[in-house]
């Protein structure tokens, strides 16, 4: 068994990506903004490249467009003839939910370093596995949790440490879509993917308590409308001093998706709307014209993969987000579906 490279320095870092739906098309493409990042396999059941080409997947986020890979991207259909590829350093876990335990462990278990999506189990139990695998592997793992790394969403974090505009007062978070057009199969099989409370509000919940710290409690109101599993939530959360932070997650919306926080400090309101594009960001500050701020990088998903490629190059383990932090959320949603289903407010 080949350890993983983790010596400090600028080389390259060899990259697997294995599911090439949505999610896959958009680490890929965002690999390709990486320049320490060298993509040398790709891996799916179904679908593969055909000389060198993917094509694109329609989703929140990303265009259709193909993407090129060249014809030197090695392709497998099954994980396993992956993973004796000597050659791969760090798997990328873009799969279904269901296969992200069995796959992060036993590419954890081949001495690979792993990152793996969202969320990172259907329940905090099968959660605990990956998370107990982790602490034992010589690979370094980590979950891909974006929202940690969005512009203009971890520079809210450090204002609310360090408090340049007073102590926050209310954060709301809203992160509303249309059901997936993709893998409808999948997400719409609630019991393995939790529906949108699972898919997509946890990104909600985990950057809740990125910046608030860990719920004391929780209090949701929702309901099912595709999935059998939650497709509408809107939740308050109990967060240690005193801020009242709620937010809204939801496959219910006509068309589109959209992203956005307001949170009210004591002398300046901070607000993030996706709607807004390149103007997504304003802060309106007491005394002051309102402004739009231009936050430095690219996108989440960049910022992630990068700091798991940086993390694999210096040899220090990534701290942004932790296993442990994705069981917390995995944690902390199915409190939200307890709520949900019971009316009352659930203790963390």
């Amino acid at each position: 068994m080949k350890k993983p490279t983790t010596r400090s320095s600028k080389r390259k870092v060899n990259v697997a990506v294995v599911g090439l739906g949505f999610m896959g098309v958009t680490h890929i493409k965002a690999y390709q903004q990486i320049p320490d990042a060298r993509l040398v396999a790709v891996c799916d059941a179904v679908r593969l490249p055909v000389n060198g080409v993917l094509m694109g997947v329609s989703g929140n986020i990303s265009s259709p467009d193909a993407i090129h890979l060249g014809k030197d991207v090695q392709t497998y259909k099954h994980l396993d003839e992956l993973l004796a590829n000597e050659e791969v350093e760090l798997v990328d876990l873009c799969v279904p939910t269901p296969l992200h335990a069995p796959q992060a462990i036993a590419a954890l278990k081949s001495g690979k370093h792993v990152i793996c999506e969202k969320p990172l189990a259907r329940t905090s139990a099968i959660a605990r596995d990956i998370v107990k695998a982790a602490k034992s592997a010589k690979g370094f793992f980590m979950p891909a949790m974006c929202m940690r790394f969005w512009p203009g969403w971890a520079w809210l974090k450090e204002l609310v440490a360090k408090r340049p505009y007073g102590k926050a007062l209310t954060a709301r978070f809203r992160r509303v879509s249309a059901p997936p057009g993709w893998s409808r199969a999948s997400y719409f099989k609630g019991g393995d993917s939790g529906g949108a409370l699972l898919d997509l509000h946890i990104h909600d919940t985990d950057f809740v308590q990125f910046v608030f710290g860990r719920p004391t409690s929780v209090f949701s109101t929702g309901l099912s409308r595709f999935s059998g599993a939650i497709d509408h939530v809107v939740t308050q959360y109990q967060v240690r001093g005193g801020a009242t932070v709620y937010a809204e997650g939801s496959w219910l919306l006509a068309s589109g998706f959209n992203m956005s926080y307001t949170v009210m400090f004591e002398h300046a309101t901070l607000d993030f709307d996706s709607a807004r594009g390149a103007d997504a960001l304003r802060l309106d500050e007491e005394g002051k014209s309102s402004r739009v701020i231009k936050p430095d990088g690219l996108d989440g998903y960049v910022g992630e993969l990068r700091h798991m490629i940086q993390s694999i190059q210096t040899g220090k383990r990534p701290s942004v987000v932790t296993a442990q932090d994705a069981l917390s959320a995995v944690e902390i949603c199915e409190a939200e579906e307890k709520s949900v289903k019971t009316g009352r407010v659930i203790k963390l």
